[in-house]
């Protein structure tokens, strides 16, 4: 991950330019300017030029954040005025400096080092961890909204897309996932330059920009980057051979923005055909010709041949050798080297049953155990042909089994037949999981903008709701491992997950200023909080044509029953037990959890073991005992996993600072409203009642009816 303090010398100017509104003076020193020793000099200081002193320096925060490494900050006096300075090293280009930040302080001005840098993030976001992806160090999304949208620069942009990343996440889990996402932000920024700018885009889409690059060499550069990441192993999955589809463009007289919608028409084209990157030139010309160069260029499909006599494997490498590479292994324990070492690149194996150290059925079990059989096809060749024993290949996942002694031409077609059955199977898996994908991220897409105009009406915060998913997923994930009681598939799980940031949608049916007040609410209006999940209901019974979808049902069960506890003690129906409909119960115990580590429940977030034990020990109420070993269970997951561009204490913080501002806003309103002329308040008290004024109104007369 790239550290804070290092940055591009365009990085360090744009930061400088934003300080410059908030800090009187803002200057960069270079780091051999800095004096090291205990007490700076007149002789050899620029501070002494720059604060006009006579005297000794005996506190440089300059020098102390140079030798540390890190942001120190001091009040100087000058002249009868006071200043703040902080002084935060940087590394620019490879090159240590640290940039000073000064402001003039009233002298009754109070504060506190908190309050300043919460105002500075607010202001322009000078802290970089704002803008980088916690996961990749890759920039953020938000980076890219703030920075680069509107930006008009002559550059070479692409869109670089993950091919079958979702399959990765549902055979290996989001351990793997992690790693190929990591994989490929290493793989590409051994390719770039230091002034490129690699942006995590989206879940599994990155954004590249390189400035200033002709088209010959932006377009080589993309291949390098494409063939390297399928070439690239993943740490602890080396069966995974990851590929990506990428789309690239020159940037005319238009807007980053603009530039990759774009390139995002060119990386679907690439999408058709998987691993290959199309730029605006080559996509002049026709896929089927780049996709007859890449067959050309492509190597043999790998057969490996798994048996202890060295005769049996010459004839089965001599029929078929012409037309496969062929690998070979004399016993079981080096074909499971073999297979640790290729993976998937092995596209049939060829196994005898009685050998050494390791007999055929120890690699079909050890096959199975690690998902293997499912994706490499095995044809066993032995002279065993007892019904049980072949009764037994078969049911251990073997496509075809043929006895010795066997006819060459049918080895050969048997071998062909078999792969070309498994590619074209592997072809339908990812087909149909990029269909499944596509429609995943419509759904998503207008999930988040109902989630907006939820945010904007209770101050919800959007980190809530992600977190929210991403806690119903890994305890999804840990269920179906833990017991097959609730039939989930992946698509079941899937729609869970998206169905799950519409919990409190019902929420925009309750007056704002019940939901937003910052004081102890009353019984009544407690009772009316707890109608959205009558009103969240009551919308996707709406849905119309829609209303049957598999999404619209899984958000019925979660918008109603998300605040239903297993003894029964729950609202709005009192039910208990497997009364609740699973995906209710999963997203209830997520919505709890992540309130207690916000501090959206208590009042103060608490540490994840502190929120865990809580829940168990059934202090925020009584849930299904399977979740709870869950829970326990995916405790490191949450830590790492649970992060979003503000983590749960800062949108508490944030939350607070927001309720304050609304609370001295309605003082101000209520002094002006008792100011007003009776004419005046007579036009506001018609506007309200308009129909988009007055609808906030009605909808809390209804409801309190």
């Amino acid at each position: 991950m790239k550290p804070d303090f290092a940055m591009t010398q365009q990085e360090a100017e744009e930061m400088q330019k934003d300080l410059r509104k908030i800090f009187t003076i803002v200057r960069l020193l270079e780091a051999d300017a800095i004096p090291t020793g205990d007490i700076c000099s007149p002789k050899e200081c620029k501070c002494f030029t720059f604060w006009k002193k006579s005297h000794r320096c005996e506190n440089c925060t300059s020098r102390k954040a140079l030798l540390e490494k890190s942001q120190k900050t001091k009040l100087e006096f000058l002249e009868g005025k006071i200043y703040q300075v902080i002084s935060r090293y940087l590394e620019i280009d490879g090159n240590p400096f640290v940039m000073e930040m000064v402001s003039e302080l009233d002298e009754d001005a109070v504060v506190d080092n908190e309050g300043r840098e919460a105002l500075i993030k607010k202001l322009t976001g000078y802290d970089r961890e704002l803008y980088i992806d916690a996961l990749t160090g890759a920039y953020n999304r938000r980076y890219y909204e703030d920075r680069l949208k509107n930006k008009i620069i002559s550059a070479g942009v692409a869109m670089i897309d993950l091919d079958d990343f979702k399959i990765y996440n549902d055979i290996y889990g989001h351990d793997a996932g992690d790693q190929v996402l990591n994989t490929v932000v290493k793989v590409v920024r051994r390719c770039i330059r230091k002034t490129d700018l690699l942006v995590r885009y989206g879940g599994d889409e990155f954004l590249l920009i390189m400035p200033d690059i002709v088209e010959n060499i932006f377009a080589k550069k993309l291949r390098q980057i494409q063939e390297n990441i399928h070439s690239e192993s993943v740490p602890g999955y080396n069966r995974l051979r990851i590929s990506v589809s990428i789309g690239g463009v020159l940037t005319g007289s238009e807007t980053i923005e603009s530039a990759i919608r774009r390139a995002d028409q060119y990386m679907y084209q690439a999408k058709n055909r998987k691993n290959m990157v199309v730029t605006e030139t080559e996509s002049r010309q026709s896929m089927e010709e780049m996709t007859a160069q890449k067959a050309a260029n492509s190597k043999k499909e790998k057969i490996l041949i798994v048996d202890d006599s060295e005769m049996n494997r010459a004839i089965l490498t001599e029929i078929l050798g012409e037309n496969f590479e062929i690998l070979e292994a004399v016993n079981g324990q080096i074909c499971v080297d073999i297979l640790k070492e290729h993976g998937q690149e092995i596209s049939l194996i060829l196994l005898d049953i009685v050998m050494p150290v390791m007999d055929g059925f120890a690699v079909l079990k050890y096959m199975n155990q690690y998902e293997w059989i499912s994706d490499i096809p095995v044809i066993m060749i032995s002279s065993e042909d007892s019904v049980s024993t072949v009764r037994q290949a078969y049911e251990m996942g073997v496509a075809d089994y043929i006895n010795r002694p066997f006819d060459a031409k049918v080895v050969r077609q048997r071998a062909v037949n078999t792969i070309k059955l498994y590619a074209k199977q592997r072809r339908l898996i990812t087909l149909i999981t990029s269909q499944i994908y596509e429609k995943e991220k419509n759904n998503r897409m207008m999930i988040g903008i109902l989630n907006q105009i939820l945010e904007f009406h209770n101050g919800e915060s959007e980190a809530h709701v992600l977190n929210v998913s991403t806690i119903t997923g890994l305890l999804l994930e840990k269920l179906v491992q833990k017991t097959d009681k609730y039939e989930l598939s992946w698509s079941d799980r899937l729609l869970i997950i998206n169905a799950s940031a519409l919990h409190d949608i019902g929420k925009i049916g309750i007056d704002d200023r019940i939901l937003n007040r910052k004081n102890k609410v009353t019984r009544e209006e407690r009772n009316i909080t707890k109608r959205h999940t009558l009103i969240g209901a009551s919308m996707m019974e709406n849905m119309g044509v829609y209303k049957d979808e598999d999404l619209v049902k899984y958000a019925y069960q979660i918008c109603r029953w998300h605040h239903e506890r297993y003894d029964g003690k729950g609202y709005p129906d009192g039910l208990v037990g497997e009364k609740i409909p699973i995906a209710s119960q999963v997203v209830s115990l997520a919505d709890v959890y992540e309130r207690l580590i916000s501090g959206e429940k208590t009042g103060s977030p608490v540490s994840e073991k502190e929120a865990i034990e809580s829940v168990i020990q059934g202090k925020q109420g009584a849930f299904n005992p399977i979740l709870l070993e869950c829970l326990a269970e995916i405790k490191d997951k949450l830590q790492e996993n649970v992060k979003a561009d503000y983590n749960g204490k800062q949108n508490y913080i944030l939350k607070n600072k927001i309720m304050k501002d609304i609370e001295e806003y309605e003082q101000v309103n209520s002094r002006l409203m008792e100011e007003m002329s009776e004419d005046v308040k007579r036009e506001i008290s018609s506007a309200a009642e308009s129909p988009v004024g007055g609808q906030n109104w009605k909808l809390h007369e209804m409801y309190d009816d």
